[in-house]
């Protein structure tokens, strides 16, 4: 019977685990994004784990063996709740790897449509964190302004796009 497991890595080693486990004959997954970053200054695309040290394994129960798994290079351990070993469901794996790019096997965040100037908009991260603005315009690729109340003035702020969303009406 094949089952799909859940494997933490150690500390940025998905890939090396992946490797390994590969090596020994095992099928696995490591779903990838593709991420913005900023590195000096510029923005550049860096290509990362999607859920980080975790990967997926596919085991053949009764013709293959999760011992050797633990001691894998770049494996920390098998994700369990008590004496139970986490079964991760086929129709998981499936999704996300169709939501994977067909040709290059990655993902991409989908970051909505922005909202229209003048939009009540909240914000979910940083150092604004749970102020409510009014989306003023898109400051490049991902970056927006936002006109935020601050000491009895309207402020324009600029944010990563993707730390705001709209506000709920009513």
């Amino acid at each position: 019977m094949l089952r799909w497991y859940l494997i933490y890595t150690k500390p940025s080693s998905e890939a090396l685990a992946l490797k390994n486990l590969v090596r020994q004959h095992y099928e696995a997954y490591l779903p990838r994004i593709v991420r913005s970053v900023r590195r000096a200054g510029r923005r550049c695309e860096r290509v990362g784990a999607l859920f980080p040290r975790y990967l997926f394994l596919r085991l053949n129960e009764g013709e293959q063996a999760l011992a050797p798994v633990r001691s894998t290079v770049g494996v920390a351990g098998i994700v369990r709740f008590g004496l139970r070993y986490t079964i991760v469901p086929d129709r998981v794996i499936h999704d996300l790897q169709a939501r994977a790019d067909p040709a290059t096997g990655l993902h991409r965040l989908n970051i909505g449509a922005q909202p229209t100037p003048g939009a009540a908009v909240s914000i979910r991260r940083g150092p604004f964190d749970g102020l409510k603005g009014v989306f003023e315009r898109p400051a490049g690729a991902d970056r927006v302004v936002v006109l935020l109340r601050l000491l009895g003035q309207n402020a324009p702020v600029c944010l990563p796009a993707e730390s705001i969303v709209l506000s709920q009406a009513g």
